[in-house]
């Protein structure tokens, strides 16, 4: 369904009954609400979560959100990168996370558990330090407080691809940053790709949000001052986000929990699911 929040449209599911325990999950760069496996929104419904999950603006089924004098093509941003310029950005993961405000809004939640992943990551860390009262407690997941490296986004950007190319390119991102001790096959792989590129993907909307985190302000003083109940997740095997950047995060974090996963990549698979939900409902029933 389409809900207006701070001003956009997003494109947003709920699962779970209607007056569970709220939980909002943020997905990271360039994805959307399809690649949350089913098996854990589900999942965390049947525990008695009101689970919701949703495009970020400018991705999938919810609004595009250009600016004038921005360019999401990447040989736009590494020419200007190339001239030691920082390429404008058409938005920051601080408007990002007043959407994440503006469709609890809308929807009637006062407050809510939080659950975000790499980039969904960065939008929690703006949530818990500066939208507080707003949250129950912040679960940040293969993320980092220094989202911003430059070197590291540049690798990332978008180009424009068909939709066999797109599926290609999912199945190689998987080989670099995929989850090795929870696997998943390259048939589903593609058919996830091809439902993604189906429902909008763009590579200009994605290098926006990368424009977006390359603007994110070094997060390390913000998060020692957070007073939320907050746990980090993070893969041991994570070749996007190395594993020390979620323990730093929770040695920031008052009184932050952690968990570093064997086996665990850069991305939540179906047979990960079940654990990660375990661990998180153990997690919110331990919060007063």
């Amino acid at each position: 369904m389409q809900i207006k929040a701070n001003g956009i449209m997003l494109e947003v599911e709920e699962f779970g009954p209607k007056d569970g325990i709220p939980l909002i999950l943020i997905r990271g760069l360039g994805s959307q609400l399809i690649h949350w496996p089913q098996n854990f929104y589900r999942g965390l419904g049947l525990r008695g979560y009101r689970t919701i999950i949703f495009d970020n603006r400018d991705m999938g089924l919810s609004q595009r959100c250009p600016a004038p004098g921005v360019s999401g093509k990447a040989t736009d941003i590494l020419a200007a990168l190339g001239r030691g310029e920082t390429p404008k950005a058409a938005y920051g993961l601080d408007d990002m996370a007043r959407d994440v405000v503006g469709l609890m809004d809308a929807l009637g939640i006062a407050r809510a558990h939080i659950f975000g992943i790499s980039m969904g990551g960065g939008i929690g860390q703006i949530l818990a330090g500066e939208h507080a009262d707003r949250l129950l407690s912040a679960t940040l997941v293969m993320t980092s407080a220094r989202l911003r490296d430059p070197g590291n986004l540049q690798k990332m950007l978008s180009w424009p691809a068909t939709r066999e190319q797109a599926q290609d390119n999912w199945v190689a991102g998987h080989a670099f940053w995929g989850t090795p001790g929870y696997p998943v096959s390259e048939a589903e792989m593609r058919t996830e790709a091809a439902l993604a590129w189906d429902r909008g993907w763009s590579d200009e909307a994605e290098n926006r949000q990368i424009l977006a985190i390359m603007a994110l302000s070094d997060r390390r003083e913000a998060l020692s001052r957070v007073a939320l109940p907050c746990y980090v997740i993070h893969g041991a095997d994570d070749a996007l986000v190395p594993p020390d950047q979620g323990r730093e995060i929770a040695e920031l974090v008052p009184g932050a929990a952690l968990d570093i996963i064997d086996g665990m990549g850069h991305v939540i698979t179906p047979l990960l699911a079940p654990i990660i939900i375990d661990k998180l409902d153990a997690f919110i029933r331990r919060i007063p």
